[in-house]
């Protein structure tokens, strides 16, 4: 339940001639802007806003191609690359919020942040990372998997390029009782996946471009990966992690983060791939600490 003291206001803003979609709360401290996953929205972070507002200027946005922001045809105008929108989140910072901004992201969400804090370090005070993306599908790491797992991805691609296939595809995932059960591989906590939950996500799925958006993204393989833009950042940075997250294992993730810029590597038990929207009462407290620290 939003706080009184912290009322949510929705926005839009428009970013090279296209609707982008954010919320507000807040209005004294430090600036934080949160950035959601594939396939989310500002609403993934509805348990974290109203909390981080009682003592920062807190923003949520929704990604070109996510929420109810505009979701072109990928263009040469519009790709659907991190490099785009780490520019979107830097004009964001540079053009609404107008200072120095604390970014938040869950999983590509992560990368997303780490992409626009080491293009320009200037307009980030630090990063905060919330089960980041590995990218194990990537091009560069597809190379050490076995065969079959190797060329499996690429095929598969190739057969979701297909429109009819594609459209057909992304028709039979936009289900609700699809979406909760995907929601219950990436949730340890059952009863957090609510139909508030499935309804925030399968909104903006009925959108003309939905399918488009989600299509190009899971033949994107390329790009930059964690690792090579941890060593770039040049700000402070904090880890969080659900240890029960089947896409993102914490193994790997402590490996990654095994790095000087992070200072700290928070591990959250039974807790899944989506701490901010699973366990708030876990992950807000440790914000509010790190905001306030930087």
């Amino acid at each position: 339940m939003n706080s009184i003291a912290t009322p949510i206001a929705n926005s839009t803003w428009m970013w090279r001639g296209y609707q982008i979609n954010y919320q507000t709360a807040g209005d004294t401290g430090a600036a934080v802007l949160l950035i959601h996953g594939f396939g989310a929205s500002v609403g993934h972070w509805r348990k974290n806003i109203p909390v981080l507002a009682e003592n920062c200027r807190c923003y949520a946005i929704d990604l070109i191609g996510f929420g109810a922001s505009s979701k072109p045809k990928p263009s040469a105008e519009i790709t659907y690359t991190f490099e785009t929108w780490a520019e979107l989140v830097i004009d964001f910072c540079r053009e609404i919020i107008g200072s120095p901004t604390a970014l938040i992201g869950n999983s590509i969400g992560c990368i997303v942040a780490l992409q626009a804090a080491v293009t320009e370090p200037k307009l980030c005070t630090g990063v905060a990372m919330l089960n980041c993306s590995l990218r194990l599908l990537h091009d560069r790491k597809r190379v050490t998997m076995p065969f079959y797992r190797r060329w499996g991805t690429p095929v598969l691609q190739s057969i979701l390029n297909i429109p009819d296939i594609g459209n057909f595809f992304f028709e039979q995932l936009a289900q609700p009782k699809v979406v909760r059960k995907i929601l219950l591989q990436a949730y340890h906590r059952p009863e957090a996946v609510s139909d508030e939950l499935i309804d925030i996500l399968m909104a903006p799925a009925a959108d003309e471009g939905a399918a488009d958006v989600f299509l190009k993204f899971t033949g994107y393989s390329w790009g930059p990966l964690p690792e090579d833009l941890l060593p770039q950042l040049s700000v402070p940075a904090i880890a969080i992690w659900g240890a029960a997250d089947p896409w993102e294992p914490i193994a790997l993730g402590r490996e990654l983060m095994d790095v000087p810029i992070v200072d700290e590597f928070v591990e959250l038990p039974d807790v899944g791939h989506c701490p901010q929207d699973e366990a708030p009462e876990l992950v807000n407290p440790v914000l509010q600490k790190w905001i306030a620290g930087l």
